[in-house]
């Protein structure tokens, strides 16, 4: 299988997609209602605008918000944007924009899918579609906590002020969503998505794929809080044959260098006037280097000012002097706003890197069979593949002994040697989703804390602020939640 299996679209088409979302300002979706009526627009239009906007708010805000909790990234001491991510005190405003995002464009165009294409009889639509709702829920319920889910999205029932629902229903509704979806999937049917699809394409059998890692990874984020369930489930799906993700296989949307197209953070750095507040965490770094990590001239970008080395500067620690010598994140991750080539840098949403390490996970834990070794090498090989990166090791770098899997080792060694290479395969592909394994698991076991904290000692970041809007529009908010305060599966 090709190793990129993205669809190439036009600029026109892109430049179509891409309306609602071109612009990273406040004011975006400033008004009480959706401004992109859904109602007489076709599928086949909706689908790609879903996508988009998805990618958006992972690519964008999250990215930024998980890139620097994740300690990938830190503020640089020469600019000033992101401090208060650092001190661990944003403001509930700052995120409206994600939460309007995927509740307002993404999710409420894919509700509209699943009804058309029930009426229009297009399966496949409607399983993409469900797949997807699962995908941006547990982005909600995971960086929220308890978030509106069954009553969210009935504005045609008069439910204008959806109750928010527990993340065990949510949990159980994304696990409901994945189940109906891969029972819809018909590999051989005329009416699939094509071109439409700027995920995979319409390959339904990836789009299975992607359903059953999803479910995976779902069923693997309640390992700590109800065990019970989360090895059924992966029992469940291990004695069913579920294929998964493999190599070669990515879940992202490229972007393109034409204005509004481009992608997600590298717009952000764009709005900013190119300045570049995002610098290299020396926790990223100094783990790669230490490594010997061939991804780390990938995903960081030495400069003029540290003489082309990879340098970074403890996490928070933006109180250095201005010019203090420091790398920046790669154009590879988008994060680099003096290359162009960030630009078109793609968002990516699963791997097939992650999948291998989903896997190794629920092996090591004796609910999947297979070899739990060879699973974590093809996680490490596959993410370099992702990245182009070059293996030079003399045995290759998953054998390196620096990071060699620990098979003589304890099931807990073993876990902590999976997760902390997923979160180094994750540096700059999916930020928020390696701050959330940190919180799930504990691993890697080497963040420091930001030294501009202001939220006192043994707090960390455990989850996002609902935003302003839900405080001052839905009468059944449930009341802010302190930002140390962990998600219900965050049992450590």
């Amino acid at each position: 299988m090709k190793r990129s299996i993205i669809i190439k679209t036009s600029l026109l088409a892109m430049s179509v997609v891409f309306i609602t979302i071109t612009s990273c300002k406040k004011d975006y979706l400033d008004i009480n209602e959706n401004p992109n009526d859904p109602a007489n627009v076709e599928i086949q239009q909706l689908l790609p605008a879903a996508e988009a906007a998805i990618c958006h708010a992972v690519g964008n805000n999250l990215q930024i918000f998980g890139g620097l909790w994740g300690q990938y990234w830190t503020q640089s001491p020469s600019s000033s944007q992101y401090k208060t991510i650092e001190q661990y005190s944003p403001a509930a405003n700052d995120f409206d924009r994600p939460w309007r995002i995927l509740y307002s464009d993404a999710l409420q165009d894919l509700k509209t899918i699943v009804d058309k294409a029930s009426v229009e009889n297009k399966p496949n639509y409607i399983a993409v579609a469900k797949i997807l709702q699962a995908y941006t829920f547990q982005v909600l319920t995971d960086n929220w906590g308890d978030v509106p889910f069954t009553e969210a999205l009935h504005a045609e029932d008069n439910i204008l002020s959806p109750h928010y629902d527990s993340q065990e229903t949510v949990y159980n509704g994304i696990f409901q969503l994945l189940s109906e979806a891969d029972a819809l999937i018909d590999e051989t049917s005329d009416f699939a998505p094509s071109t439409d699809d700027m995920l995979l394409g319409g390959d339904m059998a990836t789009w299975r794929a992607f359903g059953n890692t999803l479910k995976l990874r779902a069923y693997l984020r309640l390992a700590y809080v109800n065990p019970t369930l989360s090895q059924a489930g992966v029992t469940a799906l291990a004695s069913s044959g579920a294929v998964f993700l493999d190599a070669g296989q990515e879940v992202k949307l490229n972007y393109t260098s034409t204005g509004g197209n481009t992608n997600p953070l590298y717009s952000s750095i764009i709005d900013l006037s190119v300045i570049q507040n995002l610098v290299a965490s020396s926790t990223g770094t100094d783990f790669m280097l230490n490594n010997n990590d061939p991804r780390v001239e990938i995903v960081y970008n030495g400069n003029a000012t540290t003489g082309g080395a990879i340098i970074g500067i403890p996490q928070g620690n933006y109180e250095l002097p201005a010019g203090t010598p420091v790398a920046y994140p790669g154009a590879a991750v988008g994060g680099y706003g003096e290359d162009a080539a960030s630009a078109t840098a793609p968002v990516r949403l699963m791997t097939g890197s992650e999948s291998f390490f989903l896997q190794a996970e629920a092996v090591v834990r004796g609910w999947m069979p297979g070899d739990a070794k060879a699973l974590y090498e093809s996680g490490i090989t596959e993410s370099l593949a992702e990245l182009g990166a070059e293996d030079t090791s003399a045995n290759g770098y998953a054998q390196d002994s620096l990071v060699a899997f620990p098979a003589t080792g304890t099931p807990e060694d073993q876990l902590k040697a999976i997760i902390t290479q997923k979160w180094a395969a994750l540096n700059g592909q999916e930020g928020t989703e390696g701050w959330t394994e940190w919180r799930r698991t504990g691993y890697p076991d080497f963040f420091t804390p930001s030294v501009t904290s202001t939220i006192g000692p043994g707090r960390w970041p455990l989850r996002l602020l609902y935003p302003t809007d839900e405080l001052t529009r839905n009468a059944n908010f449930p009341g802010q939640k302190d930002i140390w305060t962990p998600v219900w599966w965050d049992v450590h």
